[in-house]
């Protein structure tokens, strides 16, 4: 992992400061399950579970997020998001490694074209957090990353998956020579992984050479960083977000309105009044956010803080995540029942992906 250690080595905050620099809280990540139980006050039983399911996709949340968890709740919506369970181990039909199909089908090193005028480009395979009903928990960077095939019953391992691997960019010449060869496309999109888990000075030096094609407009970046960890969200970002002629977007990930505390709030507010494009896409999970009242509560706490409700996703169908799945109908029910108790425009659209589609589902 690249971190600026002659920061590090002069900083006097502690690591869940609010001003320890984001790099310092990412390296104190939680990992290990019985340091998490204990943190959480839950029975240590839970550890032993948690570490048996962790098999191929580990454990890995930031102590920011891990503050707003109640502790002694087993049945926590935050927690439930984080902690590996026994359910993760089952085999469910129709639940599979590469549920999107995005193994098989890169246009080149690191890079995924799924919608017209839009590029999708992998620039890292870490992540801050490892969400169980991630639907990229299998996906084998490595070998994307030096654009070669491979098989989507082939899952990267523990290593491969670690907050501590992964970190190097992804080639970025391919993507630009494809944006410069296309003049359909308009639009850029930072995925990963997280791509806010590259440094400022690397993601600034892809903006500006991506504002240099003509043809080229927005610049997309999808990110859960801000929530995980607010401190991301610094002076240098905001530059090169705001840096180029390419208007900027950024899409944050947010499930439950308990993930939204002060400190992300005002991560949020920084980039909105930078004047960043800032929207949510929420994944509907079961025990999580599947009750109108915690999404409804979510929506009015984003508009409140001037961020878009944008998507609201049907879980993709990935190995290990079945038990978060919630049922189409009971879905359409929610969205109904949003449509009853808030203003149009804080509604998310309620969308599925599906492998080779030519854009997002509209559910309902």
């Amino acid at each position: 992992m690249c971190y600026d250690f002659t920061i590090m080595e002069s900083l006097t905050d502690k690591p869940d400061s609010p001003r320890a620099p984001w790099q310092v809280v990412l390296a104190e990540a939680i990992g290990e399950p019985a340091e998490l139980c204990r943190l959480l006050e839950l029975p240590a039983a839970m550890a032993v579970t948690a570490r048996k399911a962790m098999a191929d996709f580990p454990l890995l949340v930031p102590r920011p997020y891990l503050s707003r968890i109640q502790p002694g709740d087993p049945e926590n919506p935050l927690l439930l998001q984080v902690l590996p369970q026994e359910q993760e181990q089952t085999l469910v039909p129709q639940f599979t490694a590469d549920p999107l199909g995005e193994v098989d089908a890169p246009c080149g090193p690191g890079l995924l074209r799924k919608y017209h005028g839009r590029l999708l480009i992998l620039t890292s395979g870490s992540c801050c957090v490892h969400c169980r009903f991630c639907f990229r928990r299998h996906f084998p960077y490595p070998t994307m990353a030096a654009g070669k095939g491979v098989r989507s019953n082939l899952p990267v391992g523990p290593e491969g998956a670690s907050h501590k691997s992964d970190l190097t960019p992804f080639p970025w010449e391919p993507a630009i020579r494809q944006v410069i060869a296309d003049p359909s496309i308009h639009e850029v999109i930072l995925s990963g992984g997280d791509p806010l888990m590259l440094d400022d000075r690397r993601l600034a030096q892809l903006a500006w050479r991506l504002a240099e094609i003509p043809h080229l407009v927005r610049l997309r970046v999808h990110t859960r960083l801000p929530v995980m960890i607010p401190q991301r969200v610094t002076d240098e970002l905001i530059a090169w977000l705001r840096g180029t002629r390419l208007t900027p977007i950024l899409v944050n990930h947010i499930n439950h309105p308990a993930e939204i505390d002060d400190s992300v709030a005002e991560a949020l507010g920084r980039l909105v009044d930078a004047g960043i494009v800032v929207l949510n896409q929420a994944v509907l999970l079961r025990n999580v956010n599947d009750r109108v009242e915690v999404l409804a509560e979510l929506c009015r706490r984003l508009v409140d803080l001037r961020v878009l409700p944008y998507y609201l996703h049907q879980l993709d169908r990935v190995a290990g995540a079945a038990h978060f799945e919630v049922p189409h109908a009971e879905g359409l029910r929610l969205v109904r029942q949003l449509r009853g108790l808030l203003p149009g425009y804080a509604v998310p659209r309620y969308v599925c992906e599906t492998p080779g589609g030519a854009s997002k589902e509209l559910l309902g």
